[in-house]
């Protein structure tokens, strides 16, 4: 993919990673479009970056992904690029038994929200020269957190879906690129994720896969240094994995 030149959209743009995305694309001279469910945090962020623009569309919400995208691609028809960046991670109680609402609505939101959007814009991004379709998943979606069950999964699930689109695409000008992050410094799960000092900072993360993005044109999947201990964990074998799984989780459960 080119990292210059383009129109892009950006879900979850209003904040976290997508707001500096959107932040970083802009200042290498794309066309960036946030798009997000709460107007005014889109209007207040693309009121601090001249030239960015604003688009309310609520992933979750499958009915009105299409419409969305029929909407968002009148005003600008030259799109060629979506980053799925709007995502949502909560905690669950599988015991419990009352954390349906909690799963369907990741499962939504994470999964069918990227799906959903990607393929009511794939036909437009096809017809222009080049393109992309940006993932995010997660290190998580190779070494899942035992917490926040249904994200972990969801994030497996675009891995999946991201290596079957890629290959789908194999004999077009679309890239497939997904980005893997690990833990990082953002309010995905609240304030204390954001000051959690185990975390990387956002700032951080995002030079180090922008740099990726720039100086690796045909990549594939994006990881950070901090995140390849997730990702190739079970290259050690099944029972390093399980091992390794139980010491990883019982540290995150720690006091920090």
């Amino acid at each position: 993919m080119k990292s210059t030149g383009n129109t892009i959209l950006v879900t979850g743009g209003g904040s976290g990673i997508g707001r500096a995305y959107a932040e970083a694309f802009q200042k290498l001279g794309n066309k960036v479009i946030i798009a997000g469910r709460r107007k005014q945090i889109l209007d207040e962020v693309s009121a601090a970056n001249p030239g960015m623009e604003a688009a309310v569309l609520d992933v979750e919400d499958g009915a009105s992904i299409k419409p969305a995208a029929e909407a968002l691609l009148k005003r600008f028809p030259k799109l060629n690029m979506v980053l799925h960046s709007a995502g949502i991670m909560r905690p669950e109680n599988l015991l419990s038994g009352d954390d349906l609402a909690t799963a369907e609505a990741t499962i939504s939101t994470n999964l069918l929200g990227a799906i959903r959007l990607t393929t009511a814009l794939l036909p437009n991004i096809l017809k222009q020269r080049d393109g992309a379709v940006l993932t995010i998943s997660s290190g998580l979606a190779f070494t899942p957190l035992h917490l926040t069950p249904t994200y972990c999964a969801t994030k497996a699930a675009i891995h999946s879906f991201s290596q079957s689109l890629r290959y789908q695409l194999r004999n077009t000008k679309v890239s497939v690129v997904e980005i893997i992050p690990g833990y990082v410094q953002t309010g995905l799960m609240g304030q204390a994720q954001a000051e959690d000092p185990r975390a990387m900072p956002l700032a951080d993360f995002i030079s180090e896969t922008m740099n990726i993005i720039q100086t690796q044109p045909d990549v594939a999947e994006v990881i950070v240094e901090k995140v390849k201990f997730l990702r190739f964990a079970e290259q050690g074998g099944p029972e390093k994995y399980n091992a390794f799984f139980k010491s990883f989780n019982e540290a995150m459960m720690a006091p920090h």
